[in-house]
């Protein structure tokens, strides 16, 4: 994504907000680009900044008993929820957040975002449309954990990769899918194989590919 589409998003972004806030935003925010795979929050840390990403792409996971599950990802004008309730309860983060794809997001710090929730009631509103979203995606995940098989999981997974990635070929390890999903690499690779069968995929030395 050029600068322009960048500026176009950021807009979007804040076009519900205050003419005042808008400005104070992109006063006091910190534009920065970063590679795939940088971490940009731990669990247990306390958060300085909340990520408005404005390319790009940011995978948030939850870890429990050494293993990993996807929460949501973050896409262009979003920012992350449960950063800025951490920020709000200035309590440890409970995520871990990485950049999925190279990234710019512009960095709210958080003594801004404190000052801006008493300041301007128009930010609090940003935030709650974040939360709809979020709470939407984590419901989602619940109702696939609870209801879903895993084999209609593990290709609902591939698709929305697809989707976020705009491609059906998709570099991906088994191990990897395995940690987002909370299952083992043998199980995911026996579905892969069933999928595979089935004539929802094909597996290449390059990773999986999609078919319609």
């Amino acid at each position: 994504m050029n600068e322009g589409e960048q500026q176009r998003v950021l807009k979007q972004a804040l076009s519900p907000l205050h003419a005042g806030l808008r400005q104070e935003i992109l006063d006091k925010g910190i534009m920065q680009d970063f590679e795939p795979g940088v971490n940009l929050i731990r669990e247990g840390q306390y958060i300085k900044v909340v990520p408005l990403v404005l390319s790009g792409l940011i995978k948030v996971v939850s870890s429990f008993e050494e293993r990993e599950l996807l929460l949501y990802y973050i896409e262009p004008a979003q920012s992350c929820i449960m950063s800025f309730v951490a920020i709000m309860e200035n309590a440890p983060s409970q995520i871990h957040a990485h950049t999925e794809a190279t990234t710019t997001a512009l960095l709210l710090p958080a003594d801004a975002v404190r000052e801006w929730v008493r300041k301007y009631p128009s930010f609090n509103e940003l935030f709650f449309h974040q939360f709809r979203l979020r709470y939407n995606d984590l419901l989602d995940t619940i109702r696939q954990l609870l209801f879903g098989k895993l084999d209609q999981r593990l290709l609902q997974y591939l698709q929305e990769k697809s989707r976020l990635q705009d491609n059906v070929a998709l570099d991906l390890r088994h191990w990897q899918i395995a940690a987002d999903l909370g299952s083992s690499r043998e199980v995911i690779t026996r579905l892969l194989k069933k999928l595979e069968k089935d004539g929802d995929l094909r597996q290449t030395a390059r990773g999986i590919e999609l078919i319609d």
